[in-house]
């Protein structure tokens, strides 16, 4: 593990986080995006984290394995634990000024089937702590959200660094002289589809509040920052630590899916509550769509 291999590991963190801007684009282009695409994009999302999971991590932790997968079992459990220890922390943040959180989802995130917000550019009561303290621009209050993000975000960290614990050995793919593992790469691509949705989702009310666009676009972003860092502690310990790879597929992949299920889904179908059919259809065509282009590319 050297200096060289930890930047790169990092670079591949920022580039989920800088995805995360690229949600803000449309508002470039369109005043907002409908609902049903919205909740189109949280399917596929989930389904690209959900095959990236089982058909990546999983498959990796069980290869890894000796005997019985003890150590994968229990990494999936302890992935579990962290991302519901992270909900409970986030429920009893409040930061004041109307910007507590719900349930660890509202922290930079607005719901898209909200009513409409109203026309001057201060901030409703109920606005996300980021989103205020982006309009505002209390630095303070950037500080703290990140130590907040840094808890919810860093399970997809985790998951990009372990992906990249064979980084330099044979069978990768070479990206600036560098070996590279296929996984690394699509938990990389996978995460980084994942973060433009939670983009689109905190453009939206910045939106209403008529806040620019490349404003947004740094919201966005800054609300994934946690994930190359998250990125770098894990390669660092499954790399010198490698007896113990095993658990730390186990515990990105617990933690992948459970937010899926959690969080993903709930926040779709919450989106899409006033189609018709709650959005179910439209949820159910991009998980569809998540999994039918990873899988192939994963089981190559």
């Amino acid at each position: 593990m050297s200096a060289a291999d930890l930047l790169f590991v990092f670079g591949a963190g920022m580039v989920t986080a800088l995805a995360t801007g690229l949600g803000a684009v449309p508002f470039f282009l369109f005043d907002d995006i409908s609902d049903r695409w919205n909740v189109v994009l949280w399917g596929v999302a989930s389904g690209i984290m959900l095959a990236a999971s089982g058909f990546g991590l999983v498959v990796e932790g069980l290869n890894a394995s000796t005997g019985l997968p003890v150590l994968l079992g229990a990494g999936v459990v302890a992935g579990v634990l962290l991302v519901v220890a992270a909900d409970g922390v986030l429920d009893r943040v409040d930061l004041g000024d109307g910007a507590a959180t719900d349930g660890g989802q509202a922290v930079g995130r607005e719901r898209a089937s909200d009513p409409d917000p109203p026309d001057d550019a201060d901030p409703p009561e109920d606005t996300p702590a980021v989103t205020e303290a982006v309009v505002e621009g209390d630095l303070r209050k950037l500080v703290l959200i990140l130590g907040i993000l840094t808890v919810h975000s860093f399970p997809e960290g985790v998951a990009i660094g372990v992906s990249f614990a064979d980084l330099g050995l044979d069978g990768g793919v070479p990206v600036l002289g560098l070996t590279v593992p296929v996984l690394a790469v699509f938990m990389t691509v996978a995460i980084s589809i994942h973060n433009i949705p939670e983009g689109v989702a905190i453009s939206i009310p910045l939106r209403s509040m008529d806040v620019s666009e490349w404003r947004m676009v740094g919201a966005a972003v800054f609300s994934s920052l946690p994930q190359p860092i998250g990125a770098v502690i894990a390669y660092g310990f499954v790399t010198w630590a490698r007896a113990f790879l095993p658990f730390g597929f186990g515990f990105a992949a617990g933690a992948m899916v459970f937010l899926v299920l959690t969080e993903f889904v709930p926040e779709a179908l919450e989106i899409g509550d006033d189609l018709d059919g709650g959005g179910r259809q439209e949820l159910l065509l991009g998980v569809g769509a998540g999994v039918t282009v990873m899988v192939p590319l994963l089981l190559v």
